[in-house]
């Protein structure tokens, strides 16, 4: 990578904002202990699938460059409430292997300073405290390494450096084809967007006291919405059930993978306290087009009984894979909530799969 493609050396970074850090023994790190230090920014959180896909090159970059002079930080920024519980980044830490320095950004101080706009977005900083390279989403893995090891070699011209990782999924991969999905959806009456939750009801959102909602007929549910029926709670970022069993979700959807962000709780006093019913995890049952999954399509997170029904546990708030498609498609979503209290904030999707002849299809997309 030519140097010619960094940033010139105009925008200094700022200092970081209050909160507290873990994976380190200092109670706050300045810009100033980061002097002749290639420092990598990497803004997240750690319920959002860009940000998670992009956690195992970032790992993988501290443990090759940390002894070369590069610095990695993490700037957790949580897009839920639940996010701003320590003990819950601190689970996201041990279950995804993160050792490198990470800011809790409750009050996104160090968000706003940075002026950043989503998740995940990375800055390389060099030795002089100059703003470099800035990458916004997954992807771009390949240039920012070079771009890593260029601000490194300007730091020490000698540094012997190792050739650039290849791709650590297939989908990565130069020529892998990704598709247009059906946008992220929110639960919450207070969800992303101008519009708040994606519930498609015809009673839409009623906040002062739980409803109950009939299922409208599959003629009437389109992509882009989902469907709920039984008893249910609307919190500002959360739908959560409040009977004792058997509320569905039915969610119409185009994607290769389906992944939810579900809690045992949408109480965050419960869901701090660990202040569950039961010493058993709540479970939700997983069907796709009227069938439970098949191992060959079940997500990371699903798991089955002896009767073959497909499930997830919800043992704490945090994003769950339901659905693992192998290739892109339209497919309908069934949900059965078994347990009162359950709580989902929102699905996600994950289009990107190897090279097939469906590239040429219309809604193919490059690949970063």
């Amino acid at each position: 990578m030519s140097d010619l493609l960094l940033e010139p050396r105009i925008v200094r970074m700022p200092e970081f904002g209050p909160g507290s850090w873990l994976n380190t023994n200092q109670t706050t790190i300045s810009k100033s202990q980061l002097r002749e230090h290639v420092v990598l920014l990497d803004f997240w959180d750690y319920t959002c699938i860009n940000c998670i896909r992009t956690l195992p090159y970032l790992t993988r970059w501290h443990e090759r460059y940390h002894d070369k002079g590069l610095i990695v930080i993490g700037v957790h920024a949580p897009e839920f409430k639940f996010g701003q519980i320590q003990t819950q980044l601190e689970a996201a830490l041990h279950e995804y292997q993160i050792t490198y320095p990470i800011l809790l950004d409750n009050n996104y101080e160090t968000w706003s300073r940075f002026a950043n706009k989503a998740w995940p977005t990375k800055y390389l900083i060099d030795g002089q405290g100059y703003i470099r390279f800035r990458r916004q989403g997954e992807g771009y893995y390949r240039e920012t390494e070079e771009a890593i090891q260029v601000l490194l070699k300007q730091q020490s011209p000698d540094l012997a450096l190792p050739d650039v990782l290849p791709p650590l999924r297939e989908e990565d991969a130069p020529g892998a084809v990704c598709y247009r999905p059906t946008p992220e959806l929110y639960a919450g009456y207070q969800g992303g967007g101008l519009f708040g939750g994606a519930l498609g009801n015809p009673d839409g959102y009623q906040p002062q006291s739980p409803v109950f909602y009939d299922m409208p007929p599959g003629k009437e549910r389109q992509e882009g919405q989902f469907y709920v029926s039984g008893v249910w709670q609307a919190w500002p970022e959360a739908l959560a059930f409040a009977g004792q069993s058997g509320g569905q979700v039915v969610l119409p959807y185009r994607a290769a993978t389906v992944n939810a962000v579900l809690s045992p709780s949408a109480d965050m006093v419960e869901v701090a306290l660990d202040l569950r019913p039961s010493a058993t995890d709540p479970l939700i049952f997983v069907q796709q087009d009227g069938r439970f999954l098949t191992p060959h399509i079940a997500g990371a997170d699903v798991e089955f009984a002896a009767n073959g029904q497909s499930y997830v546990r919800v043992n704490r708030p945090r994003l769950y894979q339901l659905v693992r498609n192998p290739r892109y498609a339209a497919h309908d979503l069934t949900l059965t909530f078994a347990a009162p209290g359950l709580a989902l904030y929102a699905f996600t999707f994950t289009t990107c799969i190897t090279p097939t002849p469906a590239a040429n299809h219309p809604n193919a997309i490059r690949t970063k």
